[in-house]
C-alpha cells in the first residue's frame, strides 16, 4: 500500500506520478516545512535534516512507496528529509491515537527502557499486570492476553474459539466472519477475512470460515450448524471502505449468538481505544461480547495489541498459548500511558465532537462537489466519492502536504490523532476542496 495512502490495487497509478520522483524539492505550499516543532526549544542539531541517499533496495519490495523518508513526527504533523512537512490523517492506520512522537508515550519507554526491558513471558511483569488489570477495569472482559500485531490477536481469537470448541461443543471449529472483513495477514487471519484480493494467494487456505453479510442476520443464521463456534466481525468494516455494523444488527447478532450457543469475537484492532468516541466500539451497542482483540492504537505507535475474554471464554491450557516478547514491560508501559490517556471520560467527549466536526466538514465539502455519504463514528470516517479517483485525490493531497488514505478507489477514509484540534481538521477540509476541484471530480452545486 502506497505509504498507507491506497490499496494495493490503486498504488502503482500514483507511485508514477510525478510527485513521487526522487529528491523532490521542498514544498512551500498549504503546509510548508517549519524548521523546528518547537523553535524556542528545539537544539539545532536536532534539526540538520539532510537529503542523504537511502538504501531503498535493501528493504523487500512488498509495497509501493513514494521514495520519500520519514524522520520525525509531532502531534498530527510528519516531516521528512527534504525539510517537507505533512499534516497526517493516516496516523499509520489509526495507530497514534495521541498523534506521532507524543510526550507521555516517549517518557514511559524511556523510564521503563532504564529499568525492564524484558525478563521473559515465563515470569510476571508489573508493567503487564497493571495494563490487565485497566483493560478488564475498563471492559466487560475478565482476562488478557497481550501480543504483538493486531493479526496475532485475531490469530489468538481464532484459537481461543477453536479450543472453545473442542472442549464444550463437541469439536465445532468453524468461525462465521463476513465479506468485506479484514483480520490480518497470517494465513488463518486471512483465511477468515473477506477481502477479494487474498482470495488467490497462499493457496490452500485455512478452512472453517464461511462467510455472511454484514448487517444481514438471516444470512449469518443460514450458516450456523453443528460445526459452528462463533462469530466474528469488525464493529466497523475499515480496510473494506468503512462500512459500520449497526448496533440494531450487532443487538441481533448478540442475541442470536446466545441463543445458539457460539462466541461472539469484536475484531477491534481499528475501532478500539476510544476511535469510535467510546473505549471500545461495542459499547455503542451496549452489548456484551465473549472475546475482543485490541491493536493499533493500544500502543500509541509501538507494537502491541491484546486478546481479551470473560471467564466463559477463557479456556487456553497450559502450552496453547505464548509469545517472546507478549506482554513485555516495555509495549505495556507505552499501553499504560495511552489508556491513562484516552479512558478519561473527558477525552472520549472531545474524540465525539472532533468526530462530529470532521464529518460536518466532510458533509459541506461532499455537497459543494456533488459527492457521497459521509460514513464512520468517530474519528474513524470515510467519504463516498462516487467514483474511482481516490488514486488521483490521494496524490495532489500528498504534493500540498496533507496524508489521507483511499482503501477502495471510491473512497477516503480519515484516521487522525484523537486529539486532532479544529484547524487542523479545517486545514484538511480546505485542502480536499482545493484538490477536488483541481482534480475535476465534479461539478460545484453549491
Amino acid at each position: 500500500m502506497l505509504g498507507c495512502a491506497v490499496s494495493d490495487a490503486i498504488a502503482d497509478p500514483i507511485k508514477s506520478a510525478k510527485v513521487f520522483e526522487k529528491a523532490a524539492p521542498p514544498k512551500r505550499g498549504l503546509l510548508a516545512f517549519s524548521a523546528c516543532f518547537f523553535p524556542n526549544d528545539c537544539p539545532q542539531e536536532e534539526n540538520d535534516m539532510t537529503n542523504a541517499p537511502h538504501p531503498f533496495d535493501a528493504l523487500m519490495d512488498i509495497t509501493a512507496r513514494p521514495e520519500v523518508v520519514f524522520v520525525r513526527g509531532a502531534g498530527s504533523y510528519l516531516w521528512d528529509d527534504n525539510r517537507n512537512r505533512y499534516l497526517d490523517f493516516v496516523q499509520g492506520w489509526a495507530v497514534n491515537p495521541l498523534g506521532h512522537s507524543p510526550v507521555i508515550v516517549a517518557d514511559a519507554l524511556a523510564a521503563q527502557a532504564r529499568r525492564l526491558l524484558t525478563p521473559s513471558p515465563a515470569f510476571y511483569n508489573e508493567q503487564s499486570l497493571k495494563l490487565a488489570k485497566l483493560l478488564v477495569d475498563n471492559s466487560c472482559f475478565d482476562q488478557v492476553f497481550f501480543a504483538n500485531s493486531g493479526a496475532e490477536a485475531n490469530e489468538g481469537a481464532i484459537k481461543l474459539a477453536r479450543k472453545f470448541g473442542a472442549k464444550y461443543k463437541g469439536g465445532a471449529h468453524e468461525i462465521i466472519t463476513f465479506e468485506g472483513g479484514f483480520h490480518g495477514r497470517t494465513l488463518a487471519t486471512m483465511s477468515a477475512s473477506g477481502k477479494k484480493a487474498f482470495e488467490p494467494l497462499f493457496e490452500p487456505k485455512v478452512s472453517g470460515f464461511r462467510k455472511a453479510r454484514l448487517n444481514d442476520i438471516e444470512s449469518v443464521r443460514k450458516l450456523i450448524s453443528s460445526s459452528t463456534v462463533a462469530v466474528m466481525l469488525e464493529p466497523i468494516q475499515g480496510e473494506a471502505g468503512v462500512w459500520p455494523a449497526t448496533d440494531a444488527f450487532l443487538k441481533e447478532l448478540r442475541a442470536l449468538t446466545q441463543q445458539r450457543g457460539l462466541l461472539l469475537i469484536v475484531d477491534e484492532i481499528q475501532t478500539g481505544i476510544g476511535r469510535t468516541g467510546k473505549l471500545f466500539g461495542y459499547e455503542h451497542a451496549e452489548i456484551a461480547p465473549d472475546i475482543m482483540t485490541l491493536g493499533k492504537g493500544i500502543g500509541g505507535g509501538v507494537p502491541l495489541a491484546a486478546l481479551l475474554a470473560t471467564d466463559h471464554a477463557s479456556c487456553f491450557d497450559h502450552g496453547d498459548q505464548g509469545g517472546t516478547f507478549n506482554g513485555n514491560p516495555l509495549m505495556c508501559a507505552a499501553g499504560l500511558a495511552v489508556l491513562d490517556q484516552v479512558s478519561r471520560p473527558e477525552f472520549l467527549k472531545s474524540v465525539v465532537d472532533a468526530g462530529l466536526l470532521l464529518e460536518r466538514e466532510l458533509q459541506r465539502l461532499s455537497a459543494r462537489h456533488g459527492l457521497g455519504e459521509i460514513r464512520g463514528r468517530g474519528l474513524l470516517l470515510a467519504l463516498d466519492l462516487k467514483m474511482p479517483i481516490g488514486a488521483a485525490i490521494v496524490a495532489e493531497a500528498f504534493a500540498a502536504g496533507v496524508l489521507i488514505n483511499s482503501p477502495q478507489p471510491d473512497t477516503l477514509r480519515f484516521m487522525p490523532a484523537l486529539n486532532v484540534t479544529r484547524e487542523e481538521i479545517s486545514a484538511v477540509v480546505d485542502c480536499l476542496d482545493t484538490v477536488l476541484t483541481k482534480v475535476g471530480a465534479a461539478r460545484r452545486v453549491a
